[in-house]
């Protein structure tokens, strides 16, 4: 097998075979757009399992630590002890501190492991390098939870897989992001990627719904369940994601139509070409030998022209004029390196960072995303703690918080294709939060439809602007003027941009762990507002720009 079709995925290399022996039916689907929507809906699981594996953590700290006067003891237990229910190390009186440790160790270890994973994804092939991560990473998240089974009550052990699956997380967010630019362009880029960013929503909806189905009998399976999730993805990518176009029209099966259509005509001495031209100039829907070289004299039959009307003309168009110019790509060749002609240097941190707006980004990201996971680490224990309701109960509630994300995300995207302006998007966004926190914080608990819809509203609020920088804008400043056509900055910037993010997300559940016990709840709501503040704050000067061009 040549090494072009080595760079088909296996899962693919077969749909192709079965159906070339149905033409028609290849005639009717344009199989183009069955990959490209094929990356969106496989790319689009990839990262709702990357994010069903991070929830369970949140849910299952309401069990880890509890009241457990008001816990039933179960028939075989007859126990006196206070902290009967409580899983060691986490019945210390400081609960909430050892929790927030857990939460930096995985991602700050994300964060800073981030900046290192675009680089490499850019030098890898994508599908391996997702595949690999995906695997190691429900690898991570079952051994939180076989803690349960093999009764290990090491705080180093559960930090250790944090850190583990932080690092092996990271190998997710370049990698969509990166297969996602090289098939959408830039026309309605925040409209699509706002619904496909729905993604991080739907995955913590799945982990939070899995993990509250055992919470209350069986901890450990809230863990393992979503990293076989992860790993079962994982699989399907590594079968069927097809990263970049030219996988699959460069590869040998059209090539080997064109031959074997040629073969046949040839042996039959059918010379077929159109009238008036000249045999050595293709057409559309011909496929010439050697445009570029001399006629030779010769008795043997004039060289034939074949019309291949069972390929499209995207098809052809995509197919070199000679089979020697035919260029291989094997697994490891760079992703991106056969766009815009010839390969180009991938852009390092430094030049990545000279694009304009990441930096302003990226720092509002930092302050987007500590809010963003201070819920999405510590929703459900909050919910548990301000009301009357059970741990299942408060993991399930919790779960509109990204039902709001979703239509949030959504809502990003259309006003920044409408109006073409992310920075104030984003920042409007960010300043409607703000009085959503705090009416939250202040009205929850008054009765169930309100805390319902205060959450929904809040969560689009919130995960909006997350959703559009962490997507159209990252994929919008890898591919920025400034980069004059080079494409390999993509994964830099978009970890870069995640990075930095993500150290805002560490530090959001950490502080908040402190303030809770310190303090109380309302003054880590306190903290969210602020950090909105200081994102728009960031967002000033883009802000200022965006509104200069206006007309």
């Amino acid at each position: 097998m040549s090494s072009s079709t080595n760079s088909v995925p296996y899962g693919v290399q077969i749909l192709q075979k079965i159906s070339d022996k149905f033409p028609r039916l290849t005639r009717i689907v344009d199989r183009e757009n069955l990959y490209k929507y094929s990356v969106l809906i496989l790319t689009f699981i990839t990262y709702a399992a990357y994010h069903a594996s991070r929830k369970p953590i949140s849910v299952v700290k309401i069990v880890l630590y509890q009241n457990c006067s008001e816990v039933t003891t179960p028939a075989p237990i007859n126990n006196t002890d206070p902290d009967w229910c409580n899983w060691a190390p986490f019945n210390a009186e400081h609960h909430n501190a050892l929790f927030g440790t857990l939460d930096s160790a995985f991602l700050f270890s994300y964060g800073i492991a981030m900046f290192f994973s675009g680089i490499i994804a850019e030098r890898v092939n994508i599908r391996i390098f997702l595949t690999i991560g995906m695997i190691l990473s429900g690898t991570a998240c079952s051994m939180f939870g076989l803690a349960h089974y093999y009764n290990i009550h090491s705080m180093w052990y559960f930090i250790g897989v944090q850190i583990f699956g932080g690092i092996c997380q990271t190998t997710g967010w370049p990698g969509v992001v990166t297969a996602m630019g090289n098939w959408f362009g830039k026309g309605n880029r925040g409209f699509i990627f706002g619904i496909w960013n729905s993604h991080t929503s739907i995955g913590n909806i799945i982990g939070t719904l899995l993990a509250s189905l055992y919470v209350e009998s069986n901890w450990g399976l809230s863990f393992i369940v979503p990293g076989i999730f992860i790993i079962s993805s994982g699989i399907l990518i590594y079968l069927f994601l097809v990263v970049h176009p030219s996988d699959i029209n460069s590869d040998s099966h059209l090539n080997e139509k064109v031959q074997n259509g040629r073969k046949a005509l040839e042996r039959n001495g059918i010379r077929r070409q159109s009238p008036h031209r000249d045999y050595n100039v293709p057409e559309e829907n011909e496929i010439l030998k050697g445009s570029s070289e001399e006629k030779k004299p010769s008795t043997s039959p004039q060289e034939v022209s074949i019309p291949l009307d069972d390929i499209s003309s995207k098809e052809l168009s995509l197919l070199p004029s000679n089979k020697d110019e035919v260029k291989e790509k094997t697994e490891g060749s760079p992703i991106l390196s056969h766009l815009n002609g010839s390969p180009k240097k991938a852009v390092g941190f430094i030049g990545a960072i000279k694009i304009p707006g990441v930096i302003e980004f990226s720092m509002c990201l930092f302050f987007a995303k500590l809010v963003s996971y201070t819920f999405l680490y510590w929703l459900p224990n909050y919910i548990k703690y301000s009301s009357t309701y059970s741990p299942s109960e408060s993991a399930d509630l919790s779960t509109l918080f990204d039902v709001g994300g979703i239509f949030g995300g959504i809502a990003a995207g259309i006003f920044s294709d409408m109006f073409g302006k992310s920075a104030c998007t984003c920042a409007v966004m960010l300043f409607l939060a703000i009085p959503s926190l705090y009416a939250y914080n202040l009205l929850s608990s008054v009765s169930l439809f309100l805390n319902i819809t205060l959450l929904v509203v809040a969560g689009g609020l919130v995960n909006g602007p997350y959703a559009l920088i962490t997507t159209a804008v990252s994929a919008e400043l890898g591919t920025h003027s400034s980069l004059k056509g080079n494409s390999k900055a993509l994964s830099t910037v978009t970890s870069i941009i995640d990075g930095t993010g993500s150290i805002g997300a560490a530090v959001g559940p950490l502080l908040a762990a402190y303030i809770s016990d310190l303090f109380d709840w309302t003054s880590v709501f306190y903290m969210l507002m602020g950090s909105n503040v200081l994102a728009i704050l960031l967002l000033t000067r883009l802000v200022k720009r965006e509104l200069q061009n206006v007309g």
